[in-house]
């Protein structure tokens, strides 16, 4: 059995100790949704982002929200909307004249330049102010001209959007949706939650987070799980899991044969991996397991499996798709 170094023991520990605080922190604030929450920590941990699909009132900006306070960092919101250009969202250049009289182009960041972003209602943007967001989810940095500028710390997007008013909204293109690591689907509280929130909500004084940990303990918590290790067989799973999710592909079952016009790009494989990582080490283990990959699946390629004409006619779910590639994969025995 692999000996695992007992400082590299101790930083797996504070990492579980530090996102049990985060998660019972933002607990204070938001009832129930643990493992929405559990999944926005673990994308913001792994550098990714994050969309969110429910109707208005779940508590999907008091979230984000909350989640900025409990790690002391920059909050920026911005409502999306029709009339919404790409300088709205990344800064532009503006002539400035000094006290002497000198002028000077200078540039003024827009709300992107943030820690924690949140993306309200991003569908109802047009595809043009959409794209703006490419660049700086990816790279980190936005472009204004000929000039980069870095996005520097921890920087996570959530975006929301409502799947019941569909009128006058863009559908996010593929481009787009792949740039989110996870896509989360928020229930309905139950009654016994929704006596919690009215109990919150309704009463003299309401519940507060307070700081639990900085950005760059945020950075270093993930730096930390890239280094959880990974068995081939393990990797090769994700990776066909991938494969299998295109309809060309000689790997793909019949029903992805069927309903599915195109599947998931290598960062799904990437998204499942890092996610499994996180989960392991939340696990006190010291390695990747196959139940780890299919734990994150549907959160992963749920946005990532693009459905044909039939599929989308006969209403195929794609977390059915997924379903279905879980339940048809080898086994791997003792792994």
């Amino acid at each position: 059995m692999t000996q695992i170094d007992p400082e590299f023991r101790d930083q797996l520990r504070d990492f579980r100790d530090d996102f049990r605080r985060l998660r019972d922190e933002v607990g204070k604030v938001i009832v129930g949704q643990q493992a929405i929450v559990d999944a926005v920590l673990t994308a913001m941990i792994a550098g990714g982002h994050v969309l969110l699909e429910g109707v208005p009132g779940l508590g999907k900006t008091m979230l984000v929200r909350t989640l900025a306070e409990v790690i002391d960092s920059h909050f920026s919101r911005i409502q999306f909307t029709p009339d919404l250009m790409p300088a709205d969202l990344i800064g532009t250049t503006v002539l400035i004249e000094s006290a002497d009289g000198a002028k000077e182009f200078q540039f003024r960041r827009g709300p992107l330049f943030a820690n924690l972003v949140l993306a309200d209602e991003i569908n109802r943007a047009t595809p043009k102010t959409q794209s703006a967001l490419l660049e700086a989810m990816q790279e980190h940095s936005v472009t204004v001209g000929s000039t980069t500028h870095q996005l520097e710390g921890v920087f996570f997007v959530l975006a929301t959007q409502n799947p019941l008013e569909m009128e006058g909204t863009y559908p996010l293109p593929e481009a787009q949706l792949d740039r989110f690591m996870f896509k989360l689907m928020v229930p309905f509280p139950t009654v016994r939650e929704l006596e919690t929130i009215m109990d919150r909500t309704t009463a003299v004084q309401t519940p507060t987070a307070s700081i639990q940990i900085q950005p760059q303990q945020v950075l270093e918590m993930g730096r930390l799980s890239r280094q959880i290790p990974i068995a081939d067989a393990v990797r090769r799973f994700a990776i066909e899991l991938v494969m299998r999710t295109h309809p060309d592909q000689e790997l793909a079952p019949p029903m992805v044969r069927q309903f599915v016009r195109y599947g998931s790009s290598p960062r799904g494989a990437q998204g499942l991996i890092l996610a499994a990582k996180i989960r392991a080490i939340l696990d006190d283990r010291f390695h990747v397991a196959t139940d780890d990959l299919k734990a994150v699946a549907k959160d992963v390629l749920r946005h990532r499996i693009m459905l044909n004409f039939e599929g989308q006619a006969e209403a195929i779910d794609t977390d059915q798709i997924v379903d279905h590639l879980l339940e048809s994969a080898p086994v791997l025995q003792a792994v």
